[in-house]
């Protein structure tokens, strides 16, 4: 008995002393572990942040840890924001700012109160640039410039969703914001900008690439079109949104914020303003979101609804063609020059020139312009309307002839612009004119306000400011599907050729009796100068190109078959091809291959060969 109740005693004295011990681990937590867990989950987790995720990123979770103030911003987040704000003005460190502008923006998002997104933009201001210079291998750095970005966007918002730009005191929860802002940087090339729109929220549709510059600054599409768009004569895009960058700039920040009371100035960059800003002795890259501002502009244009119109002669801002340029003419950039096909428009050049004017290499030497007329009128007038307006915008915008690069230009056709564009360097003689008349052109009666027209449209004469020339999927000698009858009848009874045509045509007829071989002189269309057996396109490809011009040739083929007796649909590669030329690439495509990779990197090649052989690269700045 006596041996049973000390064994008894023992087992109590155990039982005890592991509950004792049970208690002691209560005290100190569970014990430390790992799980293996998906890398790609702990990556997430690890780089998660109020942008990402709307919850606060593992940096700031351990500020807050460290502050003992996890528990009081889920239930009060001003109260923690408050004491953390008093935390970093007295001990200086970069650590809480950061936190602080990200748990500002979290707050902001949370509640609507969009001063907590301004003091998120301050905030993170001040980590970047008013405290130790964050390690460019510390994610916050990258983080704290979204934050300071978004903070803008969303800081002065409007209620139609875009940003409204302008001086003013704004709150803060800690006290003001005094904003500074010039109107008057709001003059952009003679035009004012106005709606912009914060794009970097925006998705991009129809477009294969995105491009952007990451930096600092609100990244915004302006509107910097005019007011009657339809009727603008402007060599810049009437429609045209361009890209800007709008930046908050704050002296002192810290001892601003300290003071409640923070004075800024509100900027507005935009090309051809410099890439980067000085701050505290650093240049900082400005962010742009160009790819996104491209698809605003052309959401926004009615361009696409217009290419049947101008095809049928439809559009009267097409009856003299329209050059437009997305930039102002910079003396050092060579304009590149690009011309669609038949019903078609400049916005299938998009998925191109989004590829190719962000490359920076040809963004720094190039200029994109584009020419937009009716593609249903005959090619000889439509060629006219382009060799006019390039005339006259090189004549604008140097008429010292002092820019060097204005005269290396390059054009760029696609299918029927390919054939507008090798009249820009061909001299024809009168070999055109001798098509359709037996008699020499200064012995036809004409009124003498067409002469002129009749003498520019049938005597080509080679632009001496064109250097190169590029054919895409160009029917040199005709397209088999204009030869086919029913094809120019169905169409061509819908189209409406230009009355400065017909006029001119119709006078010419009727004062010259048996003077002209062709009796439907005026009702020839694009469709019939494309077939190949019409006397036109064989008389062009026999005209050869100008000395000193370079021409490159890219032929769209489909499918596997032999190159030789491939087609693209519309051209047969034997009608493509042309002997002369300094490269001729083929690509498996159809006949719309603007946007394919191959002919993309083909154009890519032949503008960088250029920028580096132009007479004006030396002279470049």
């Amino acid at each position: 008995m006596r041996r049973h109740i000390h064994d008894l005693g023992l087992h109590l004295r155990a039982s005890a002393l592991l509950a004792a011990l049970a208690l002691l681990a209560g005290c100190v937590g569970i014990p430390v572990g790992v799980t293996r867990a998906d890398p790609r989950t702990v990556h997430r987790n690890l780089t998660a942040n109020a942008l990402s995720v709307g919850e606060p990123s593992l940096d700031t979770r351990n500020v807050l840890d460290r502050m003992d103030l996890v528990e009081t911003f889920d239930s009060e987040p001003a109260q923690a924001l408050a004491k953390l704000r008093e935390l970093a003005l007295a001990s200086g460190e970069n650590d809480l700012y950061f936190a602080l502008a990200e748990l500002s923006f979290l707050h902001a998002e949370r509640s609507g109160d969009h001063s907590w997104h301004l003091a998120a933009a301050l905030y993170a201001w001040s980590y970047l640039f008013a405290g130790e210079p964050p390690d460019p291998f510390d994610p916050r750095w990258r983080t704290a410039a979204d934050l300071y970005n978004r903070g803008i966007t969303e800081g002065f918002a409007a209620a139609d969703g875009t940003v409204d730009l302008r001086a003013g005191t704004f709150p803060l929860p800690f006290g003001e914001l005094a904003v500074e802002f010039d109107e008057s940087s709001l003059d952009w090339s003679g035009r004012h900008l106005r709606h912009f729109v914060p794009v970097a929220e925006l998705e991009v549709e129809g477009l294969s690439s995105r491009f952007r510059t990451p930096g600092i600054g609100a990244p915004l599409a302006a509107d910097a079109g005019v007011d009657d768009p339809d009727n603008s004569k402007e060599f810049l895009a009437p429609r045209l949104k361009i890209p800007t960058t709008a930046v908050l700039l704050v002296d002192e920040v810290r001892k601003q914020i300290a003071d409640g009371h923070v004075r800024a100035r509100l900027e507005i960059h935009s090309d051809p303003d410099p890439e980067t800003l000085l701050i505290s002795g650093q240049h900082v890259p400005l962010e742009r979101e160009q790819t996104a501002t491209l698809a605003v502009m052309l959401a926004d244009s009615p361009v696409w609804k217009r290419e049947l119109q101008a095809f049928f002669g439809k559009l009267a801002q097409t009856e003299d063609g329209r050059l437009n340029a997305l930039r102002p003419h910079r003396r050092g950039r060579i304009p590149v020059v690009f011309v669609h096909g038949t019903n078609s428009s400049p916005g299938r050049w998009a998925e191109m020139l989004n590829v190719l004017d962000n490359d920076p290499r040809i963004h720094r030497r190039f200029e994109p312009w584009f020419f937009f007329y009716n593609s249903g009128s005959p090619i000889l007038y439509s060629s006219y309307l382009l060799r006019k307006n390039l005339s006259e915008a090189v004549a604008e915008l140097d008429p010292s002839g002092e820019d060097a690069c204005l005269r290396d230009m390059v054009v760029i056709g696609h299918s029927q612009g390919g054939m507008l564009t090798k009249m820009t360097v061909v001299d024809s003689g009168d070999r055109f004119w001798r098509r359709i008349s037996n008699r020499p052109f200064d012995e036809v009666r004409m009124d003498e306000s067409q002469r002129e027209l009749a003498r520019q449209a049938f005597f080509v004469q080679p632009l001496p400011f064109v250097r190169r020339v590029v054919f895409i999927a160009t029917p040199h000698r005709g397209s088999f599907l204009a030869s086919r009858r029913l094809i120019r009848r169905l169409l061509g009874a819908f189209l409406k050729i230009p009355a400065r045509v017909t006029q001119m045509t119709t006078s010419l007829v009727t004062l010259n009796p048996g003077a002209f071989q062709a009796a439907d002189l005026g009702s020839v269309t694009a469709l019939d100068n494309m077939d190949p057996r019409h006397r036109f396109v064989q008389m062009l490809s026999e005209t050869p190109i100008a000395p000193g011009v370079a021409a490159n040739s890219i032929i769209p083929v489909s499918g596997n078959g032999p190159i030789e007796s491939g087609n693209d649909g519309v051209v047969e590669y034997s009608s493509a091809h042309i002997d002369g030329v300094e490269s001729e690439k083929v690509v498996r495509s159809d006949h719309s291959t603007q946007s394919r990779p191959e002919t993309i990197e083909e154009v890519r090649r032949i503008l960088l060969l250029h920028a580096a052989s132009a007479p004006c690269a030396a002279k470049a700045p």
